[in-house]
């Protein structure tokens, strides 16, 4: 059985405020601006590497770097250990903003940051550009994960893929009796599942709103979930707070969303592949689907500290984490897509890159992945300012009631 995003599901919901990050921590001159007029600090990329420092510090999500302690068939540290002869030292993070905090200290050599973290990591020079060329299996990543808005400025890549997943769509099939298509069925007023409906608690799930409206209303122009002007940041927030009638609980910890659609408490909403499975391995009546607006996802990076004390070390861990087998491990345990296109050949089931459409890119092209909103617009518009993350905090408190 796959294990989950534990951890991820702490991870957006934090308050940020990434326009003030965006003058960046760091005194260096700032490079030109990137997604939606970002800019960012001039931190050097490293040209080389040496042996290694004999250590690596890392900021991790639960389950990124097992060692065997959680489950003796579980560990691919160990192997890292003894092939590069760096030690591996895992401080398990609960949230973005712990990993940010932490990473700002200097004392970490890598972070294994989600898009809610990664451009407020990039934009305060806290991480360094990645020289890829150092990074050997960077070469078999999927090319759908390759410098994105998330993971990159100005097409300089700031880290190295991990994973990706999507936020689907979940239904009791004995009590939705037609299966939905569309995310109007969590959002429609008149729904006949009031009081039944389950919504992800976190301020990043008003992109799931605004991703229903780019179609639904597309007077509004939203172009990008994670990009909203004024009018479109009340329309998504109105959205929600109509919802709010139905929604019976939200659900941050998969465990209890599982349990919710298993005793019927819930019947429609959001979720993720690994907890369908989790609830289909329990007997659960469930099925999933990626609706036909596409949906919103998250996809984590590895990051190198731009103070980093063991560099070598930080990037040899790097190209481990992506190398086929290691890659297979952890997205196996972990519940999610590899990031490595070989990582598919070592899964010990034999179907689960077709279970997470590992290799699917037109799958993947429907998913928007997190991506931290800023007063700059990420869309590239000039002419208004987008409402940021700090806002969209503020107003997940008031949709909640």
């Amino acid at each position: 059985m796959w294990s989950t995003r534990t951890a991820i599901a702490a991870a957006a919901t934090l308050a940020i405020g990434l326009t003030a990050a965006a003058c960046g921590d760091s005194g260096d001159k700032a490079t030109g601006a990137g997604q939606g007029g970002l800019t960012v600090p001039k931190v050097p990329m490293r040209q080389s590497l040496g042996q290694g420092e004999g250590q690596v510090n890392l900021v991790a999500w639960a389950g990124y770097a097992e060692d065997g302690s959680n489950d003796p068939k579980v560990d691919w540290v160990t192997p890292f250990e003894k092939q590069t002869g760096c030690k591996v030292n895992t401080k398990v993070a609960g949230t973005s903003d712990e990993m940010v905090t932490l990473m700002r200290t200097g004392e970490y050599d890598a972070v294994s940051a989600s898009g809610d973290a990664s451009l407020r990591l990039i934009a305060s020079g806290t991480v360094a550009p990645v020289n890829t060329k150092l990074v050997p299996n960077y070469a078999d990543v999927f090319a759908g994960l390759k410098t994105k808005p998330w993971n990159s400025v100005n097409g300089v890549p700031y880290g190295i893929p991990h994973g990706r997943g999507a936020n689907l769509l979940m239904w009791r099939t004995d009590k939705v009796k037609a299966a939905p298509d569309s995310w109007g069925a969590v959002f429609d007023g008149n729904s006949p599942y009031k009081g039944k409906v389950t919504a992800y608690d976190s301020p990043i799930y008003i992109a799931d709103a605004a991703l229903y409206l780019m179609s639904a209303r597309p007077e509004l122009g939203i172009k990008n979930p994670y990009a909203l002007d004024q009018k479109q940041f009340d329309a998504a927030v109105g959205l929600l707070k109509t919802q709010r009638g139905l929604v019976g609980e939200y659900w941050s910890d998969y465990t209890k969303e599982v349990q919710a659609f298993k005793s019927g408490d819930s019947v429609l909403g959001t979720t993720w592949q690994v907890i369908a499975n989790l609830a289909q391995s329990e007997k659960a009546p469930v099925e999933v689907a990626l609706p036909k607006e596409g949906a919103t996802g998250w996809s984590d990076t590895w990051m190198v500290g731009a103070k980093a004390k063991h560099p070598d070390c930080a990037y040899k861990w790097m190209d481990w984490i992506v190398s086929p087998k290691a890659n297979a491990q952890v997205a196996e345990w972990f519940g999610e897509a590899p990031a490595n296109a070989k990582a598919c050949a070592e899964t010990s089931d034999k179907k689960f890159c077709d279970t997470f459409h590992a290799t699917d890119e037109t799958y993947f092209s429907k998913v928007h992945f997190w991506t931290t909103p800023i007063a700059q617009c990420l869309d590239g518009r000039k002419d208004v300012k987008c409402v940021d993350y700090s806002k969209w905090t503020q107003a997940w408190t008031t949709i909640k009631g």
